[in-house]
């Protein structure tokens, strides 16, 4: 059997999110690190994997796969992990919940959008962190608002972990490495409390997997 390879970076959101799933679904898998601080994804050897030189990049049933909402995609269907609902009206609104944080607040939260923020600014006092405060803590209030329309049962929209959970916890985890409020958002703490608990998650966990 082809072993399963995860190329990625112990900080980075959408590896902590691939992390999760592939614990979810028992896949037994290598780690090989891709230092962002050192620049090491724009390497030869990385860009002949991920042209975009970006994390998280996994090898996987005879496949070499990026973008990590695609990758959850094709782990969801292929070891049914039931991270979204069937009936499509119900999918959209479970994806829009996810993606307001993967799709709005990930992608101007990352580590060479927030470099390059603090370039322009010429290494601005406060900076790179009221750039993360400005965008994570209305993102996670939005967040707060939309899971209202479920009953926590304890996860986002459920009582096993889905989509919007694996795109919670590293937004979370970035929340406080940034020392953003979330004290008041208390849906969203009820759900950080519950995936804590989950070994899948507790084993993802940036800190718990560090090199």
């Amino acid at each position: 059997m082809t072993k399963t390879i995860l190329y990625d970076y112990w900080r980075s959101s959408a590896s902590y999110r691939l992390r999760i799933a592939l614990n979810l679904a028992g896949i037994d898998y290598q780690a090989i690190s891709i230092d962002l601080t050192k620049g090491e994804q724009r390497s030869e050897a990385h860009l002949a994997r991920n042209p975009q030189g970006f994390v998280p990049v996994l090898e996987i049933d005879g496949l070499r796969l990026t973008q990590s909402l695609a990758i959850l995609d094709y782990l969801d269907q292929t070891r049914n992990l039931g991270l979204l609902p069937a009936d499509p009206a119900e999918r959209a609104q479970v994806q829009a919940l996810a993606h307001s944080i993967a799709v709005d607040i990930h992608p101007v939260c990352n580590l060479q959008v927030a470099r390059h923020a603090t370039g322009l600014s010429s290494g601005a006092e406060g900076m790179p962190g009221d750039w993360m405060k400005h965008f994570i803590r209305p993102g996670l209030q939005a967040f707060e608002a939309l899971l209202g329309q479920w009953r926590q049962t304890p996860f986002c929209t459920g009582d096993t972990p889905g989509l919007a959970d694996i795109c919670l916890m590293p937004q979370i985890y970035n929340a406080r490495r940034w020392e953003v409020e979330i004290a008041d958002l208390p849906r969203l703490l009820a759900v950080e409390a519950a995936c804590a608990d989950h070994p899948a998650f507790a084993a993802a966990y940036p800190d718990a997997v560090q090199p």
